[in-house]
């Protein structure tokens, strides 16, 4: 177990931390990216709609000539059969309407991702992948229920705060309108942000080994060698740019590489909890 001690409120964007397995971790997620101002890729509404308008370097009239530089429209989330029940764990349901939610708050960002990427989008394939990671977390919140764990009210206080701050938002109250705005309401997050908060302690009680220097460094040598072919293939561009930034060092890239690193240690710990959780439950998916 680790030896170094963790806050009960330490994950304010648990997307990062629970990549595949929580329901949670998306919500969470998705305030980080679409909070605090935006003008990113991922920053919402506003940025969906710039993102599908032709690049503009002179007057209107001459952007609209060339449609052909127009990115192509963004996919519409196919929600119209999704049933009333989408799964139970251990006779809890999720429900359609719940599951529904989540794919839509998720369907954006990886439309964009889709997009960007030529690849195409198989619906099916993440409805199936989004109703796992539903299952799996509520394994999870389960088995912390089971074990005691529990979030106070001033606990979720503290956790929706720090989320905000993080999020680049001034306020809970501005963050929870974010979350207002991509269809969920004020009780599901509160109730979610209880549910990360317990899972957070179940996460301290995981067996996760601290990262070696050796894994530190395989991930640092691969980081620069992947930077160095990407700037290799940018190469030839216009005169009078400037020089490619100065390589920061192993030391100087340590905390960030840390933190990636045991982010990857602690999914895969969770993913290996979701099995042996999962081996003596009562699951069934109805998609």
């Amino acid at each position: 177990m680790r030896s170094t001690p963790r806050s009960t409120t330490r994950s304010t964007t648990p997307q990062k931390l629970l990549t595949s397995v929580a329901l949670v971790g998306s919500l969470f997620g998705l305030a980080a990216c679409g909070g605090g101002g935006g003008g990113g890729a991922e920053g919402g509404e506003g940025s969906s709609a710039a993102a599908s308008q032709p690049a503009s370097g002179g007057g209107s009239g001459e952007a609209q000539a060339a449609p052909e530089d127009a990115q192509p429209s963004m996919p519409e989330p196919e929600v119209e059969n999704i049933p009333e029940v989408v799964a139970t764990v251990n006779g809890q349901e999720i429900s359609g309407e719940e599951f529904t939610t989540a794919y839509e708050g998720q369907f954006q960002q990886m439309a964009m991702q889709s997009q960007m990427s030529g690849q195409e989008m198989n619906q099916d394939e993440m409805k199936k992948q989004l109703a796992e990671s539903m299952v799996g977390t509520e394994l999870l919140v389960q088995d912390a229920q089971e074990q005691g764990h529990e979030a106070s009210e001033e606990d979720v206080n503290a956790f929706l705060e720090e989320t905000a701050e993080a999020s680049g938002v001034a306020s809970v109250d501005e963050l929870l309108a974010t979350f207002e705005e991509q269809g969920f309401s004020e009780e599901q997050i509160r109730s979610d942000a209880e549910k990360q908060l317990m899972l957070n302690q179940t996460i301290e009680q995981l067996d996760i080994p601290e990262p070696s220097d050796e894994e530190l460094k395989e991930l640092y040598d691969s980081s620069i060698a992947a930077q160095s072919e990407a700037q290799g293939g940018q190469e030839g561009g216009a005169e009078g740019e400037s020089a490619a930034p100065e390589t920061p060092s192993f030391e100087e890239l340590k905390p960030q590489l840390e933190q990636q690193v045991s982010s990857q240690k602690e999914n895969e710990a969770l993913t290996q909890r979701i099995g042996e959780l999962r081996e003596g439950a009562d699951v069934q998916i109805k998609l």
